[in-house]
């Protein structure tokens, strides 16, 4: 039975990236009735920055020198190994169970939010691999930062994760859904690319439809 992990990071209750990625998850759903399902709002309910437990962790799993992350609760011993082990297992359980997981986030200042990015940090520890997972991430952003626009080389969003995944947890399945040029809907400098914007959220919801009934 193949299982889909859901992740919405935006600070927006209503937001373009949770709509990109519900659009992924009802289609999703749709191709697979009996399949497993977990949602995780990161901006409602964040996860807790890491702290000096989890680094001790991170040090006991670098001694051991296992990769076998099914005996990481075996490493802990100390009372701040076992608070962040409390916070760690039922986040790590989820990831390693799911075949698809899937992420909306906005951009924020060049990257990703500080909630996406403690979530990752939690879950990640050395000689760590998700392989075979697939990822899919939907995004927003307030410019243009496609290939060829004046300010791609400013894309730390989508860049960061992809490289990411693959260097940590050996995952190079990453798709990207992109809806570009958002803050054309508000901001009146940015108006007249409006019709650029449109054509970018078609687009994505189009993708993203695609996607969920293909993975």
């Amino acid at each position: 039975m193949p299982n889909l992990l859901h992740l919405d990071s935006s600070a927006r209750r209503t937001s373009i990236s949770r709509e990109l990625s519900g659009v992924f998850a009802d289609a999703w759903k749709a191709e697979h009735p009996d399949g497993g399902y977990t949602y995780r709002d990161l901006a409602a309910e964040p996860v807790p920055f890491i702290g000096e437990g989890w680094a001790e962790l991170c040090d006991r799993v670098l001694a051991h020198g296992s990769t076998d992350l099914d005996h990481l609760a075996d490493l802990v011993n100390s009372p701040a190994q076992q608070r962040a082990w409390a916070i760690v297992e039922p986040l790590l359980s989820e990831v390693r169970a799911a075949d698809v997981v899937l992420i909306g986030t906005p951009m924020y200042n060049y990257s990703i939010p500080a909630s996406l990015k403690a979530w990752l940090d939690q879950i990640t520890f050395p000689r760590m691999s998700l392989a075979p997972s697939r990822f899919v991430v939907t995004t927003a952003r307030g410019g243009a930062y496609s290939p060829g626009a004046p300010k791609a080389v400013y894309d730390y969003q989508e860049r960061y994760l992809r490289d990411f995944f693959a260097g940590h947890f050996a995952v190079t399945d990453t798709v990207f859904v992109n809806a570009e040029l958002v803050n054309s809907r508000q901001d009146p400098a940015l108006a007249h690319l409006r019709d650029k914007h449109d054509e970018s959220y078609a687009a994505a919801l189009e993708a993203a439809r695609r996607l969920g009934k293909e993975y």
